[in-house]
């Protein structure tokens, strides 16, 4: 059974529920899915899955979470080569950098050698009907490139 691994970061609990629907619609499509909170993670895990999926929120004007800081810088050392990677997230559209977390997670993941399998989910807040219907297209389109 194809297998992935979600590793998020949530400070207000908007981007673990994100985590959660995208793993339950990988679960719905026969994957054996591992959610984990980023400071209970390590990039090198990745090397064991079929999809790579990271969640985060942007803190402040467009800074890395804290608490994935370290994952994030540690990302650049693993070789994901052959895999297939997503990124998704939430933000707030009042800032100028909009989920920018969400796209430095894209661009590490391109440097680790691992192949985009979707676009980007980016998500104002907390989701809503239509965001889970993007977060579910989302992990259909990366199990199709499996």
């Amino acid at each position: 059974m194809p297998s992935a691994k979600i590793v998020y970061a949530s400070m207000t609990g908007n981007t673990e529920e994100i985590a959660d629907v995208v793993a339950e619609a990988l679960e719905n499509l026969n994957i054996d899915v591992e959610t984990v909170e980023c400071t209970n993670a390590e990039p090198d895990d990745f090397e064991n899955v079929d999809l790579c999926i990271v969640a985060t929120y942007t803190y402040g004007d467009g800074d890395l979470p804290d608490e994935i800081v370290d994952f994030y810088e540690d990302l650049a050392d693993v070789d994901l080569t052959g895999k297939i990677f997503g990124t998704c997230g939430s933000g707030d559209t009042f800032y100028d950098d909009f989920c920018k977390s969400v796209d430095d997670f894209t661009e590490r993941f391109i440097e680790t050698g691992a192949t985009k399998g979707a676009e980007s989910v980016k998500i104002d807040l907390a989701a809503e009907e239509e965001d889970i219907q993007k977060l579910e297209a989302f992990a259909k389109e990366l199990v199709s490139k499996l």
